[in-house]
């Protein structure tokens, strides 16, 4: 079986998100703000974003707006999304709606998760 190698956002072809993870995920534990991340699909201009996010245990993602509609998928590791609304877990396999107010993630354990952004007024 072939397996597809890491590959910029606008080249076509299979994405390998396992070996994005692990490049991304030893990254994320050798840098000082514990994340290192990889646009997938899309970008500036683009009204459909797929980032990979790497993050080492105990780091995150500081409190932020919502650009969009945007759901984040656990490829490995466990999560917490906190909001005004509460805080929600989640583990690898899960997928969060992420709430349309600001919130923060913060990575339970050593995590990747694939975010899905569709951006407002693009």
């Amino acid at each position: 079986m072939h397996t597809p190698e890491p590959r910029t956002a606008d080249t076509p072809g299979p994405v390998a998100l396992g070996a994005l993870a692990d490049t991304h995920l030893d990254a994320a534990r050798a840098a000082s703000s514990g994340r290192s991340a990889h646009t997938v699909v899309g970008g500036h201009g683009a009204t459909l974003r797929q980032s990979l996010l790497a993050l080492a245990a105990g780091q995150g993602l500081a409190e932020h707006d919502n650009p969009g509609e945007a759901t984040l998928y656990v490829l490995r590791g466990r999560v917490e999304l906190r909001s005004p609304a509460g805080a929600v877990g989640a583990a690898a396999g899960d997928l969060l709606v992420v709430p349309a107010e600001r919130h923060d993630l913060l990575a339970v354990e050593d995590s990747v998760a694939l975010l899905t952004v569709a951006v407002r007024g693009t």
